[in-house]
């Protein structure tokens, strides 16, 4: 895989960050240009005659001290609206994210390899799990190639939040916590969390510096597996990820006012690389058909989602995978770069 992806040992998948143009502010004119085009198809002709009066009103008044204020703005700052967005878009949003703000999907290996099969889940698991952690690794490495456009190199941060990444509640806004590291600038955590019938599990994929193998990452996942199939289900605290923002924040910091050892465990998960989730259900699904999968990846059983992480991988029984991730830092660009196994 390293051979596959890093062709180039010369350039590093972050070394343009730094050196990357900041985000233009287009001219006002070309914004209210725009606006008046998105309208249109809209508004009859009465409609659109009075939105262009509104816009041109706006354009000679109060919008050109706005835009002033926008470019003095971006004189500080790389991105002028990467906060507003952040904030606005997402973290102050009070709705359940899981449903209103995460985005989900399947994994396309049964169109290849992996059709449906009862009993597989373990095994595939395991390997899915290995590829992914290769490429954990070589981002840790900064081995993942430059994506680049005609005009020269692109943004790569959002591969950081791939990672090790989680949203954290807040009562009025929530915030977003990365503990990814390149090999350069330090210590990463290097343990995932496994969710199966409403419990946590944590191991370690590095032992003595090296990746564990595939065959050790499925003793793990049978010895979670055969622990929560012979004995009760656990509390299912995951399920409060699906809350509403606010109530999941309050039953937070209530879990962390019962003893602080809940702070531990809640951060294990946050830092973990992924959360690992164990489904007992089956999705039907064909190459021409991936609505079940697709609906059962985004709603399926919360107590085995972590909402406000970057990254779940979801398996389910028959041994078909989905996963389900938080936006706020991520978007679905990357993960077709991350469709291994």
């Amino acid at each position: 895989m390293e051979n596959q992806l890093a062709k180039s040992t010369e350039e590093r998948t972050f070394q343009y960050q730094d050196s990357l143009p900041s985000l233009p502010v287009p001219s006002l004119e070309e914004s209210l240009k725009k606006y008046l085009e998105a309208v249109k198809p809209f508004a009859n002709k009465e409609e659109y005659k009075k939105t262009k009066e509104i816009v041109q009103k706006f354009q000679d008044g109060i919008g050109r001290k706005l835009h002033q204020k926008l470019l003095e703005r971006a004189k500080g700052k790389r991105n002028w609206l990467e906060e507003w967005w952040l904030n606005c878009a997402y973290l102050d949003v009070r709705l359940p994210s899981q449903l209103s703000v995460n985005f989900a999907g399947p994994a396309p290996y049964i169109e290849h390899y992996w059709p449906p099969k009862e009993g597989t889940q373990l095994e595939r698991g395991s390997i899915n799990l290995w590829h992914n952690l290769n490429y954990w690794q070589l981002l840790r490495k900064e081995k993942v190639p430059v994506d680049k456009s005609e005009n020269g190199p692109l943004d790569m941060n959002q591969f950081r939040m791939l990672f090790s990444t989680c949203r954290i509640p807040g009562i009025t806004r929530d915030s977003v916590i990365s503990y990814f590291k390149t090999e350069s600038e330090g210590h990463s955590p290097t343990h995932i969390a496994v969710l199966c019938r409403g419990r946590v599990f944590v191991f370690d994929v590095i032992h003595e510096g090296c990746l564990i193998t595939p065959p050790e990452i499925y003793r793990q996942l049978t010895y979670i597996h055969r622990k929560c199939h012979s004995e009760p289900d656990g509390p299912g605290i995951a399920a409060l990820t699906s809350e509403e923002r606010t109530q999941w924040a309050k039953a937070r910091e209530y879990l962390i006012s019962l003893d602080p050892e809940n702070l531990t465990m809640l951060e294990k998960i946050q830092s973990s690389l992924l959360v690992y989730s164990i489904e007992d259900s089956s999705p039907h699904v064909t190459p021409e058909d991936y609505s079940q999968v697709t609906t059962m990846t985004l709603t399926g059983d919360p107590t085995v989602r972590w909402g406000d992480k970057s990254y779940n991988l979801i398996s389910f029984s028959n041994g078909v995978f989905g996963s389900s991730c938080d936006v706020s830092k991520l978007t679905e660009v990357i993960f077709p770069f991350n469709c291994l196994g």
